[in-house]
């Protein structure tokens, strides 16, 4: 099973400022975390970020930041627990200021197509980026777990989440695995654009 960029969704997990200078190889993780967000953006992906308690860790890498529609901050380590479940499923807003439903039917957006497909990645990989993925795989949706975007303190703490993921249904995968089968084809027209990021 190949990952569709139309039925894909990424959720940036917690790369807030006074965590990343102690996590292991967080030069790499944070510069494929930005690829992987750029790659997204460039072909229309939603992008979401989450931040776990920002008065304390501070918030997300601001070049991350800026890729997300929406930043959830959060105090529980799984996101799904502040509502980023919600964020996931929520329908198209109306096309106009104001609730869809006080406009005439004409006017009203359809709720927009089902993206069950979340491509996760981020920080620490053993607790929030884990437990948020058990729960959205509980909540039924597809979870694709970017591994070279993901990092711990430890080695051993992100090697062992990954296991548990794998384990427990979730799909892993590379920043550049993500970004070629998002694109499908040479042909695509944002090919070269993404073939720069990930080069």
């Amino acid at each position: 099973m190949l990952l569709s960029a139309e039925e894909s969704q990424l959720v940036l997990v917690d790369y807030q400022e006074r965590l990343m200078p102690f996590i292991h190889e967080s030069e790499s993780v944070l510069r494929n975390a930005l690829r992987l967000g750029r790659a997204a953006q460039a072909l229309q992906v939603p992008i979401w970020g989450t931040e776990e308690n920002p008065a304390g860790l501070g918030e997300n890498a601001a070049q991350l930041k800026a890729l997300c529609r929406e930043t959830l901050a959060k105090m529980h380590f799984s996101a799904c627990a502040d509502g980023l479940t919600e964020l996931l499923r929520a329908p198209a807003r109306a096309a106009q200021t104001g609730n869809a439903r006080s406009l005439p039917k004409h006017l009203q957006k359809a709720p927009a197509p089902q993206r069950n497909s979340i491509v996760l990645a981020g920080c620490e990989a053993h607790v929030c980026l884990m437990q948020t993925a058990l729960d959205l795989l509980d909540e039924e949706f597809e979870v694709w777990v970017v591994t070279d975007a993901c990092g711990s303190r430890s080695e051993r703490n992100r090697d062992a989440a990954f296991d548990r993921l794998a384990a427990n249904g979730a799909e892993l995968l590379t920043t550049e695995m993500v970004a070629f089968e998002w694109l499908r084809s040479a042909d695509h027209p944002q090919f070269k654009q993404v073939l720069s990021l990930v080069k």
